[in-house]
């Protein structure tokens, strides 16, 4: 594994961390000012529109996502992981639990201070048999 594989890793991981400890202000620094956010049934989202559609989830539902690493490429500056996610959503005002799974394709950038940062993400998740 080389180093670039190694440090997308790494970053999949803080990012998973601070998506489910609502950690708003980590995600904003880990993504480029142009990232695009693809979501099943939904207009794809930029950075200035995904802080709504995150606080308001969290409002919404106590959560706690999974996501494994399949596969992890890089190619220059440009690095790709594809996961298989799992995604537990427990609504805050009761009722039953929501389980989610699928996959994602992220596209991440490097940027010119040598941070990766996430540029393109989409997933296909959708009920959990």
């Amino acid at each position: 594994m080389t180093s670039d594989e190694q440090a997308i890793r790494d970053m999949h991981a803080v990012w998973m961390t601070a998506v489910n400890a609502g950690d708003l202000a980590r995600l904003l620094t880990m993504m480029s000012d142009d990232v695009v956010l693809l979501n099943p049934g939904g207009p794809p989202l930029g950075k200035r529109e995904f802080p709504d559609k995150f606080l308001a989830g969290h409002e919404q539902f106590q959560l706690r996502c999974v996501s494994e690493p399949l596969e992890v490429s890089v190619a220059g500056d440009l690095a790709y992981t594809l996961c298989r996610d799992a995604l537990h959503l427990v609504p805050r005002a009761g009722g039953e639990a929501i389980d989610l799974a699928g996959h994602r394709l992220t596209v991440y950038r490097r940027a010119a201070d040598g941070r990766w940062l996430l540029a393109r993400d989409s997933h296909n998740l959708s009920l959990a048999a």
